[in-house]
């Protein structure tokens, strides 16, 4: 099995679990260059907020995309619109990445922001 296969396969077990607790989820993806977050409905039909370092509104207050405080950013920011859509406490779906670096930086931002795990 490779890498990207057990990344996939550790996320499914997670959404597995999640998809029990029909609760509102924060999912997260990530490439080399940028981090993805969106906040998606109980049933998985609806993605209520997103925000991403390719949006120029975030793109223009960072200097690099790549990094751990580009992440933070995105979880302040993702943080606001999904209080703002009347989302107050979400499962974070961290799609089989490891927790650490940009992933466990955008979930520490999002919980200062007022978002609850």
């Amino acid at each position: 099995m490779d890498k990207k296969q057990s990344r996939m396969k550790r996320a499914l077990k997670l959404r597995c679990k999640i998809k029990k607790l029909k609760t509102t989820r924060l999912s997260i993806h990530k490439t080399s260059q940028h981090i993805y977050a969106q906040v998606i409905s109980g049933d998985g039909s609806i993605t209520l907020a997103s925000a991403s370092t390719t949006q120029a509104d975030i793109k223009s207050v960072l200097k690099n995309t790549g990094n751990v405080s580009a992440a933070a950013e995105v979880g302040k920011y993702i943080a606001q619109k999904a209080i703002a859509a009347g989302v107050t406490e979400v499962a974070f779906d961290r799609s089989g990445f490891k927790y650490h670096g940009r992933v466990k930086a955008l979930a520490d931002a999002a919980r200062e922001a007022g978002l609850k795990f």
